[in-house]
Order: structure tokens, then sequence, then C-alpha cells
């Protein structure tokens, strides 16, 4: 992969993690440009199998993260 074209070893810790947030906001719009693998896509498919055997409701998104805050 070579050197990044942008240095960003004098980033702080939250100044990286929120140009994570921007980079994946980026790539979000255009879900093609993130091709999943052969083996993602027979996990993917393998996981929908079983939440359709399963009858599994899930959670919100605002429960999945206030169930892994209270960790």
């Amino acid at each position: 992969m070579g050197k990044p074209a942008v240095d960003i070893s004098h980033l702080s810790h939250e100044e990286k993690l929120s140009l994570l947030d921007e980079l994946w906001a980026e790539l979000d719009r255009d879900p093609a440009a993130v091709p999943l693998t052969d083996g993602q896509r027979r996990e993917l498919d393998e996981r929908l199998d079983s939440l359709d055997r399963e009858d599994v409701s899930g959670v919100t998104w605002e429960e999945a993260v206030k169930q892994i805050r209270s960790r």
C-alpha cells in the first residue's frame, strides 16, 4: 500500500477518529465502492439466514449503543 498521501501522525486520537468518521461517511455515499469479499458475502448470507430461521427481531441502534456503553 505504501506511504499514505496525507501525513496524519501529528493528529490527536480524537482528530483521527473524526477523520475516520468522515471517511466512512464518504464511502457510505457509494456502498459499491467497498465491495464484499466472497467470504464476507457468505458470512452475511449465513447470518441473514440464521435471523430468518430464528425469527429474531433485534434491537434498535439506540438500544445497541446503550447496551455497549453500559458494559
